[in-house]
């Protein structure tokens, strides 16, 4: 068993599926798009959105696809467990890009490096980075 994200977006799902490949977290490894290559069109609208897409990168897996009846995003989140803070700090800056910073990225109480947002897609993202203690 493995537990995996999927994301609703609107008519947005391959914009923000490029803007997390520029990010660095991958990239689409599958992709089907409603009423092509036999897929359903319920929508003429949504004719060549997507459907059904597979996102990968080292250490993430999630799948995104169109529904024009979605719910905006909201009740969840990514979190990205990192091992580097300057590749956090780095990854924080380009996913908050046109986004909203909820809590600034800074070590916290619990003596991480911790920080979360809301991208420009609606999704929420918390990194976390785990200092080495002495």
């Amino acid at each position: 068993m493995r537990l995996s994200n999927y994301l609703f977006f609107t008519t947005q799902c391959e914009p923000a599926l490029a803007f997390y490949a520029a990010c660095g977290l991958g990239s689409v490894t599958e992709i089907m798009r409603h009423g092509e290559s036999g897929m359903p069109l319920r929508n003429p609208a949504m004719r060549g959105k997507i459907m059904h897409a597979k996102f990968e990168g080292p250490g993430v897996c999630f799948y995104a696809s169109d529904n024009d009846d979605a719910e905006p995003m909201r009740g969840s989140a990514h979190l990205l467990v990192m091992d580097d803070q300057k590749a956090t700090t780095d990854l924080f800056t380009r996913l908050a890009d046109g986004g909203t910073v909820t809590t600034p990225l800074g070590i916290q109480p619990w003596g991480d490096y911790y920080g979360k947002l809301t991208d420009r897609f609606g999704v929420q993202w918390m990194l976390n980075c785990t200092l080495t203690r002495l």
